[in-house]
């Protein structure tokens, strides 16, 4: 995944309603539009475009804040425990977010063997819409504008984290206990995941954030798993003296930056490898950061608020695009079969599995959410 592919996650930023473009596509919000709804599910009054749309934000930034922690935390052990050079350990990392282009120009490709420098930018740079402090404040200005809908502990979270990134005790953390400050982030940020599936009605504003969170995750195990993917070829064309040490600690480093260590060790007794690791992250529809899983639990909830037989509704592009995303990812792992075997190889699933996760997540927007339209 090179960083010119046109892939990088960072090309829109919504706040409170309001779309921010960075380049091709986008447009403006259609407010006050009634979303249909399936009436056995929701109250009559339906949800208002700009609520859903806030909503749906809100879930893939708290998400994408979550993710980018854990990366980071991953990668910094990896770092400090595995045999590879700075520039291996920190380069992944770039590609990944999609700020490679813009991090070199700025501070010149030497830079992207300075750890620091990459997590500065990663985590802090206000300039780069995808570091986890402009994560971070996104969520919190998209959860200001659907207050009333989210419940109060999730409030009170989001904006706790929000602030203490603005403290000079986060810096202090930031400066002196790295991986603390890391781990922290993913402890709230997880914290509000699990406390808006247990202190919110399950209902339409919940499906939203959902289907958000489910895309975003969706989207960023791709994205790992084919830079790892990238990084393991490079490795095997230029073997070293410990060439089977590095591979299981790279391999474990992705395991370790979705949380999948323990799940996979109880399904894949004995040596990592990275065929065992990629039919796991792809096709393992019992973890919920696999691809299978994502992508199936997002393609469920939108026909909660796009049911299938209610063809009078908006929303019927996105539901073929996702119902054939589904079918596919399943049929990668079906009978057995491996994924990265499949053909074009592991890198063309993964190539797809982005794009359409992008395709789908504009194609939402643009027939429930509004954009594209006259603002109203």
């Amino acid at each position: 995944m090179s960083a010119d592919d046109g892939r990088g996650q960072g090309q829109e930023q919504r706040q409170g309603g309001q779309t921010q473009r960075q380049g091709a596509g986008g447009g403006t919000t259609r407010k006050g539009t009634l979303i249909g709804f399936n009436p056995q599910r929701y109250a009559p009054q339906g949800l208002i475009s700009r609520v859903a749309d806030s909503c749906f934000w809100f879930g893939r930034y708290v998400e994408r804040a979550e993710s980018t922690a854990r990366h980071m935390r991953a990668t910094l052990h990896l770092a400090i425990d595995g045999e590879l050079s700075p520039r291996q350990a920190w380069h992944p990392a770039l590609i990944v977010a999609g700020e490679e282009g813009p991090f070199t120009a700025r501070h010149g490709d030497e830079a992207v063997a300075d750890g620091e420098a990459v997590q500065r930018h990663l985590v802090w740079d206000d300039q780069c819409i995808v570091s986890l402090i402009r994560s971070v404040s996104a969520a919190r200005e998209n959860a200001r504008a659907i207050r009333d809908v989210l419940s109060s502990d999730v409030w009170e979270y989001v904006n706790e984290l929000h602030l203490w990134l603005h403290t000079e005790a986060a810096e202090a953390q930031y400066r002196t206990q790295r991986d603390g400050f890391y781990r922290h982030v993913r402890q709230l940020t997880q914290l509000i995941l699990g406390l808006l599936r247990s202190t919110m009605l399950h209902d339409m504003a919940l499906d939203f954030i959902w289907l958000g969170v489910m895309l975003e995750r969706a989207n960023q195990t791709a994205r790992l798993l084919d830079v790892h993917h990238h990084a393991f070829a490079e490795m095997e064309e230029k073997p070293g003296p410990a060439q089977g040490i590095v591979e299981t600690a790279v391999w474990l480093a992705l395991l370790r930056a979705l949380s999948g260590v323990e799940p996979f060790m109880k399904t894949h007794p004995g040596r990592v490898t990275g065929e065992a690791v990629a039919r796991f992250l792809v096709s393992d529809g019992r973890f919920p950061r696999s691809i299978s899983y994502c992508v199936h639990a997002a393609h469920d909830r939108f026909k909660y608020l796009r049911p299938e037989e209610d063809e009078g509704l908006p929303g019927g592009e996105s539901l073929a695009r996702f119902a054939q995303l589904d079918r596919w990812v399943q049929s990668l792992g079906a009978d057995g079969r491996d994924p990265t075997k499949a053909p074009g190889g592991l890198h063309a699933i993964l190539t797809a599995v982005v794009n359409e996760t992008a395709t789908i997540a504009e194609t939402i927007g643009r027939e429930l959410l509004g954009y594209g339209g006259a603002e109203q």
